[in-house]
């Protein structure tokens, strides 16, 4: 069982460690993150995703033209296209999630409604339906209930089970192998970013486990 003191060792700034406990024990129960290996790995994961449990929203408040073409090239081409979107999260965000994700067009307004949200970021309203139907909490109709704790790890606990996150938690081999945890943050994030300061915080929350 996790513990208010455990979660605020490891994450110290983590503004409700009291909620956060209560929402993660049941969830780990529910998704078979029953082990130190499981735990540590899905601990570290979401930590680093939420900021220490912090921010369950998707920033999409970028405030020069230039960054919108850095992120989304594909999207914007050039400052002149992108500037329309500078300091516009909700038309940002109904533009690059069109069409994708079982989400409408740009003008059904599902990107922004079903913009990324949770522990490990929800996106598109097929996620938040498969979600949803999973865990019997209606983030179609009500996607901020994602902001909340309960659905929030819940929710983060499903795609970690669902994703094959539990297997590659045990495949690893000791504690210096990040060929598995590597993996993990890929099928989370996309890509690698912030791999080694996950690493390390999976590292501290193991220790604190044992």
């Amino acid at each position: 069982m996790l513990n208010a003191d455990l979660l605020h060792s490891v994450f110290p700034k983590c503004k409700d460690p009291d909620a956060w406990a209560a929402a993660l024990n049941p969830a780990l129960q529910k998704y078979s993150i029953n082990s130190v290996d499981r735990v540590a790995s899905f601990l570290a994961q979401t930590g680093y995703e939420s900021g220490q449990y912090n921010q369950l929203e998707e920033n999409l408040q970028y405030s020069t033209a230039a960054r919108l073409v850095k992120v989304w090239p594909k999207r914007f081409p050039n400052v002149d296209v992108a500037s329309a979107y500078v300091n516009n999260p909700e038309k940002l965000a109904d533009l690059v999630y069109a069409d994708r994700m079982g989400n409408g067009n740009a003008q059904s307004g599902d990107g922004y409604r079903y913009r990324g949200r949770g522990l490990i970021q929800l996106t598109g309203r097929s996620n938040y339906s498969a979600a949803a139907n999973a865990i019997g909490i209606d983030l179609t109709n009500k996607p901020d209930l994602l902001l909340q704790p309960q659905a929030a790890a819940m929710s983060a606990a499903w795609f970690w089970q669902t994703r094959g996150l539990n297997e590659l938690a045990d495949d690893r081999t000791d504690d210096n192998d990040l060929t598995d945890f590597t993996e993990i943050t890929r099928r989370i994030n996309g890509g690698t970013m912030g791999v080694m300061d996950r690493f390390e915080l999976f590292k501290k929350v193991y220790a604190q486990l044992h």
